[in-house]
């Protein structure tokens, strides 16, 4: 019972399994057929949009086809007028050409005549050169005969003849040239100097440096002398500089070379004075007080000279030197103002000439830097100005140009004579400098008595206050050479014995003058 029941329940079981089993196959059949019939679906959508894609791209591909087509048509069609007109233009050159050709034709059987004609000329020639060699040779053959000179000779007669005319025609012509070349220069240079003096609105000549300070009493006299002259020895050694007192009633005359030591001497006694305290050691601390305040004048002084010109890269040794020159004076003009003048007329005459006008207004602002400590070197103040712009390492045309502004050396520029010019214009200047009417008639009786002492000259006289000397001299006695050699003479006579500002002009006048009466 149990064994059937068991094998019962098995083939159950086993059914049941198996119905199970194609239960699940059935299912399973269902859904791939489901499957297929969606793959199927999928599969005609693909070939249906693949077709359309198909038949898009053939229409896009005909249609850029087209376009293409049409394309190449239309550039086919404009190159084929070009050509048309290329072909034109070939063919209207090449007919150019034709008629070119022609020509050159035309010419080359013209040019071929004409050799022809020449060759027949040259031989003409040649026949008639021969002939006219033989009749030149009979001719001079006379003229030996007639004359009783050989050919070398004649020949040598002529050349010193057309050598003398050609010498006096070449002199004649020279000195036209000289002539016209001096009136242009001359009148350019009035030209130039005129704007310059225009454009430079110079002040006239109202200070001089004063080396007096002036005594509230006599009594002040003493306190400055002090006790068994301490005082004023005391303020001599600490200044450098000289004192006298005596001489001038209510004022002591402060005597020194160099004006800077000068100048702080005169500010210590007019500080003491009116401080009142006068002994050793407020002198002292007078002195220094003085000696800083100047010191810092004259850095001001330099820096504003160099501002005032328009300067830049300037040695603060040569600043300093320029401020120096506030305290220096030349015929009562003040260095430093006269140097800023000089700057400005070098400046402008430099620009007029198409030069470099920041090296002309260095030149001339430089100028008379060696006047600075020309009292504690000796030389000329122009060699020493020189030695020292080139010291501080100034441009080589500027250290030239000083050294050179009094001719001391040859100058190797134009800036050189620029400076000499607008230095004389600086001082000959109306107002520039001041002199006394004693001093101004003995300068010139002196200039028209150095003139009368050359012989030759009838009279001499002295013009334009003093700047110009004009001298007659008798026209059978000196002969055009010698006025040039008198002119000469004289200027270096004047320059080696007077002392004058700016420069003198000396003219030397020959003239004959023919006279009769007629009754």
């Amino acid at each position: 019972m149990d064994i059937v029941t068991i094998l019962i329940g098995a083939i159950l079981g086993i059914a049941v399994s198996l119905a199970y089993f194609y239960l699940q196959r059935g299912r399973q059949q269902q859904e791939l057929a489901v499957q297929e019939e969606r793959l199927q679906q999928k599969q005609a959508a693909l070939e249906e949009k693949s077709a359309t894609m198909i038949r898009e791209m053939e229409i896009s591909s005909k249609a850029h086809k087209l376009r293409i087509e049409e394309e190449l048509d239309a550039k086919y069609r404009n190159k084929g007028k070009e050509l048309d007109q290329l072909k034109l233009r070939f063919d209207k050159r090449e007919e150019q050409l034709d008629r070119k050709f022609d020509q050159l034709d035309i010419r080359e059987r013209e040019i071929d005549k004409r050799r022809e004609n020449l060759d027949r000329d040259r031989s003409n020639v040649e026949g008639q050169k021969q002939k006219y060699e033989s009749l030149l040779i009979d001719a001079e053959k006379r003229l030996e005969e007639i004359s009783g000179l050989s050919t070398e000779r004649a020949k040598e007669l002529i050349m010193s003849s057309l050598a003398d005319k050609a010498r006096h025609d070449s002199a004649l012509l020279f000195k036209q040239l000289e002539a016209e070349a001096v009136e242009k220069a001359d009148q350019k240079a009035r030209e130039t100097i005129a704007t310059a003096v225009q454009r430079l609105a110079g002040e006239f000549v109202s200070e001089r440096t004063v080396s007096v300070v002036a005594l509230p009493s006599e009594e002040m006299k003493g306190r400055i002398i002090g006790r068994e002259g301490r005082n004023i020895r005391a303020l001599e050694t600490a200044t450098g500089c000289d004192l006298i007192i005596d001489d001038t009633p209510e004022a002591v005359v402060i005597s020194c070379f160099n004006p800077v030591r000068r100048q702080v001497a005169k500010r210590s006694l007019e500080e003491l004075i009116t401080d009142g305290r006068i002994h050793p050691a407020r002198i002292e601390s007078v002195v220094k007080k003085a000696t800083k305040t100047i010191d810092n004048e004259i850095r001001e002084k330099g820096e504003q000279a160099v501002f005032e010109v328009g300067l830049s890269d300037v040695h603060p040794e040569i600043i300093k030197l320029l401020g120096t020159l506030q305290f220096r004076t030349s015929y009562t003009q003040n260095v430093l103002s006269h140097s800023v003048e000089v700057a400005y007329f070098a400046g402008i005459m430099a620009e007029e000439l198409g030069l470099d006008g920041n090296i002309a207004r260095r030149c001339g602002l430089l100028h008379d830097i060696g006047k600075a400590v020309d009292h504690e070197v000796q030389g000329s103040h122009a060699v020493i100005g020189g030695e020292l712009a080139k010291k501080y390492r100034e441009h080589p045309l500027v250290t030239n140009a000083i050294w050179s502004h009094h001719f001391d050396i040859e100058p190797i520029s134009v800036y050189g004579p620029l400076a000499n010019a607008a230095d004389a214009l600086s001082a000959a200047r109306p107002g520039a400098r001041r002199e006394n009417v004693e001093t101004y008639v003995k300068r010139l009786e002196q200039l028209e008595h150095i003139a009368t002492n050359f012989k030759g000259v009838e009279k001499a006289f002295a013009i334009q206050a003093g700047r110009e000397v004009r001298v007659i001299v008798a026209y059978d006695r000196v002969n055009d050479e010698g006025a040039m050699m008198i002119a000469r003479e004289v200027a270096d006579q004047i320059e080696n014995e007077m002392t004058y500002p700016g420069q003198i002009k000396v003219t030397v006048i020959r003239e004959m003058r023919a006279q009769e009466i007629a009754n």
